[in-house]
């Protein structure tokens, strides 16, 4: 069974097409499967959504995505875990080439990544470099995440004491376990984050990155780019 774990803080907006891709991926697999929404203190009608949806609801206060994403992965049955950001448009053939990739013996991986609208040109340039460094580096993007359920508890799943690059942690953590891959395959997420946040912004957390190391991804202080209100594109 293919368990897709789907975070939600605030997401009633963009859900819903998320949750009918997860539905169409899995079903054009024809793979047993299972939706959960873990709904992360939202205050809007992000679960409505959900259950509408037909995903499993659960309830966190935790606005932390490592342990958000863990409460998911504890309530769920699969062999397959496949963690989709609530934003993320998946594709059938990613889903397959993810189960194709664990039955090949992977530990787990991701996928290449696109985003949606039309982006500020500082992106543009910089999306193959670091689209080039995932794959080199076998590192999935928050995004989309795939893994096995028995690499996910060999190494304890996403590192709790990280508030952002936990997928990061987690893809170094699975290559003590096995291969880890970036599929060819895509998904498309969301452009709101880099559309909304400018160049300064990012070359500020790199700066604070560069002077505190992991210290700022250890709380949310410097991460409005994932925690502030600009993130979700409205207020908090």
């Amino acid at each position: 069974m293919i368990s897709f774990v789907v975070p939600a803080h605030n997401e009633e907006r963009l859900l819903e097409g998320t949750l009918r891709a997860i539905h169409f991926a899995a079903r054009a697999v024809a793979e047993s499967y299972e939706v959960i929404v873990v709904d992360d203190a939202s205050t809007d009608g992000t679960a409505a959504v959900a259950h509408v949806n037909g995903a499993r609801v659960i309830q966190v206060r935790f606005r932390q995505i490592a342990r958000t994403r863990n409460a998911g992965a504890r309530a769920a049955s699969g062999t397959v875990l496949i963690f989709v950001d609530a934003d993320t448009i998946v594709q059938p053939a990613t889903v397959a080439a993810s189960v194709a990739a664990l039955e090949a013996g992977a530990a787990g991986g991701g996928a290449t990544v696109y985003f949606d609208g039309v982006l500020p040109l500082w992106i543009r340039i910089l999306l193959p470099v670091l689209r080039t460094g995932l794959r080199l580096g076998r590192m999935a993007a928050g995004c989309y995440v795939f893994c096995s359920r028995t690499a996910f508890d060999a190494v304890g799943g996403f590192d709790e004491r990280f508030y952002a690059a936990e997928e990061i942690a987690f893809s170094r953590a699975l290559q003590r376990h096995g291969s880890v891959l970036t599929l060819r395959e895509s998904v498309t997420s969301s452009s709101r984050k880099l559309c909304t946040h400018s160049a300064w912004d990012l070359l500020r957390l790199c700066g604070a990155l560069l002077r505190h190391g992991t210290a700022v991804v250890r709380s949310r202080d410097h991460l409005s780019i994932w925690y502030g209100s600009r993130a979700r594109g409205g207020p908090s």
